[in-house]
């Protein structure tokens, strides 16, 4: 299958999930589920949730990870401070890149807003340098405003 072939079929399971639940976290649950088990290459798939000055860990699918991120630090940190998203080919060029798995070579990070703050983020990995691209970009941002629509009732 191709790229958008695979998010084609992905996203409208992942809509499906989240128009049955409200609760953030059972849907943070179901999403990095979704995308773990749904896309290749992928060695982590999961969320972090703001409180105070920091990120802390969510619901994730993949080997344990960093709990507690400031702002600012690493790709995680940044995407939170700038509110935008961070899309990065080669995580060891990245600076200050928090290595909390070690074959992790590329990722993307994306905003979660709730009343236009940063409430949180979608963080992926894989262990394939430049792994994520403008259409991988394109689509997560959409399961993410999807997310925002489903997830704060």
């Amino acid at each position: 299958m191709t790229k958008n072939q695979i998010y084609k079929s992905l996203i409208p399971q992942i809509t499906a999930l989240l128009q049955m639940e409200t609760d953030a976290i059972a849907n943070m649950a179901n999403v990095s589920s979704a995308l773990f088990n749904g896309l290749p290459d992928l060695n982590w798939a999961g969320f972090y949730i703001l409180r105070g000055n920091e990120l802390v860990l969510g619901p994730f699918q993949g080997k344990p990870a960093c709990v507690r991120i400031k702002m600012g630090r690493g790709v995680c940190g940044t995407c939170a401070q700038t509110g935008q998203t961070q899309r990065v080919a080669d995580v060891h060029k990245f600076p200050g890149h928090i290595a909390c798995d070690s074959a992790s070579k590329s990722e993307i990070v994306i905003p979660i807003f709730k009343n236009k703050q940063v409430w949180g983020v979608l963080d992926i990995d894989s262990p394939i340098e430049n792994r994520f691209d403008a259409e991988d970009q394109q689509y997560l941002e959409n399961v993410v405003r999807e997310f925002e629509k489903h997830s704060f009732i």
